[in-house]
């Protein structure tokens, strides 16, 4: 066999193992290191491995993770994000649909804070749902409005899925970090629009709450929403500016929250040993993974299948366009199946090069890459977000939770048609920075 034909093989054991529910990581590292000493020798692949491995644990580039992981965790047991909800709750709780578009725009700013999109999911869930159904709110439509906004906790920096594609691709956090502000904002508008249309069709489904006294408003948003921009000022403005990497903006929010943390005094002491708990166990887990996908990554680059692929997809008789929509159409069938971290890593060796091969902007793709993931995220069978807030809410079965996402699909196609479209929504801010 020709190593691009082992390269192809490698993809359908992979695909195999991970239908059969084995761990991710293990299947990434095993096929990589079995296809490595096949390709080249055993003892090239020990030596690959074992370097990979150290080296990824040791780059300073994925020492970002852990901080901004730690910085949400921080965010979530001080209470941060309830008072971001709560803020966001007396501005529009009174509206029609207006729970629905507080718990978008709590998202939307806990996103600013944290970065990972399941524990948006998990931290939303926990604080809009009581809400929700103290005003009646039908349950699929809030169950899906949050497993859906929760993908604001990704788009919106500091971003764990940017970050990942960063490293993947060799690209510049910082650019990938502004390339998702505006394309965040616009995403949380679709959605907006989305649960307004879906309650003007049948009220019934999101009836509008109490009134608020504006002092009461005005208070709401000075506790909660200040605390916010405070800290994403300091780590946005910061890299934007260029005073710091993306590393040490890691630091600096882990610093500016716990900061606020300390200054409300509600972040006690046991709260504090288990925000570090959480986030060393979920970074270990992000970590080993991307040691394995680097691995298997590897391994694909010396059979030559992502360039073999990218030089398919150069010659196939369509426009470009159509290729970046056959590859949104791929991620979002695999995000049936497959974890997004995971895929992100299994899939950006590959599909990167065709991207670039085809003239695109690789922070633009990247972005494109995230809004795709984000489908994945809450179409069955996987659906983590959805499962994540079904955790929460045991009284709403999995399945109803899925049939109320389906015009968050189509405000997500709509933003990737956009971003298609008119490009510089993603890239105008990065244009910015030397």
């Amino acid at each position: 066999m020709s190593p691009i034909q082992i390269g192809i093989v490698s993809i359908l054991f992979v695909f195999v193992f991970l239908f059969a529910r084995m761990p991710v990581a293990y299947v990434m590292l095993v096929v990589g290191m079995t296809g490595f000493a096949i390709v080249r020798n055993p003892d090239a692949m020990f030596s690959l491995s074992s370097q990979t491995i150290y080296n990824t644990f040791a780059s300073y580039s994925l020492l970002v993770v852990p901080m901004f992981v730690w910085m949400g965790y921080i965010a979530f047991y001080s209470g941060l994000s309830s008072r971001i909800y709560d803020a966001t709750y007396k501005v529009m709780g009174n509206l029609k649909a207006g729970l629905l578009l507080a718990t978008i725009a709590a998202c939307t700013a806990f996103g600013a804070i944290c970065g990972s999109t399941t524990a948006t999911a998990a931290t939303m869930s926990a604080v809009a749902l009581p809400e929700m159904k103290k005003y009646n709110y039908n349950r699929s439509i809030s169950t899906a409005t949050i497993a859906a906004a929760a993908i604001l906790g990704v788009m919106i920096p500091p971003s764990v899925i940017f970050i990942l594609y960063g490293v993947s691709a060799g690209e510049s956090i910082r650019r990938l970090f502004m390339a998702g502000i505006f394309p965040g904002f616009l995403l949380m508008a679709l959605f907006m629009a989305a649960a307004y249309l879906q309650t003007m069709r049948n009220p019934a489904l999101a009836p509008a709450g109490e009134s608020v006294p504006w002092a009461d408003k005005l208070k709401a948003v000075v506790s909660g929403g200040v605390e916010v921009i405070i800290i994403f000022i300091a780590v946005m403005g910061g890299l934007f500016g260029g005073v710091f990497t993306p590393t040490e903006a890691g630091a600096v929010g882990v610093f500016a929250t716990l900061v606020v943390a300390l200054i409300r005094r509600q972040l006690s002491w046991e709260g504090f040993k288990s925000s570090l708990t959480d986030s060393v166990r979920i970074s270990a887990m992000i970590m080993f993974l991307v040691a394995a996908a680097a691995i298997y990554g590897r391994f694909l680059g010396i059979t030559g299948l992502p360039r073999g692929l990218a030089t398919w997809a150069v010659e196939l008789p369509l426009p470009p366009v159509a290729i970046i929509f056959v590859i949104l159409l791929i991620y979002l069938i695999l995000g049936f199946f497959i974890d997004a971290l995971a895929l992100i890593l299994l899939t950006v060796p590959i599909f990167y090069p065709v991207a670039v091969e085809l003239g695109f902007d690789p922070i633009w793709f990247g972005v494109i890459i995230v809004l795709a993931l984000g489908m994945g995220v809450i179409t069955p069978p996987v659906g983590a977000n959805v499962y994540v807030v079904a955790g929460v809410d045991r009284e709403t079965p999995v399945m109803e939770i899925f049939r109320g996402v389906g015009w968050y699909l189509v405000a997500i196609i709509l933003c990737a048609i956009l971003l298609t479209a008119f490009p510089q929504i993603a890239l105008y801010l990065p244009g910015l920075i030397n």
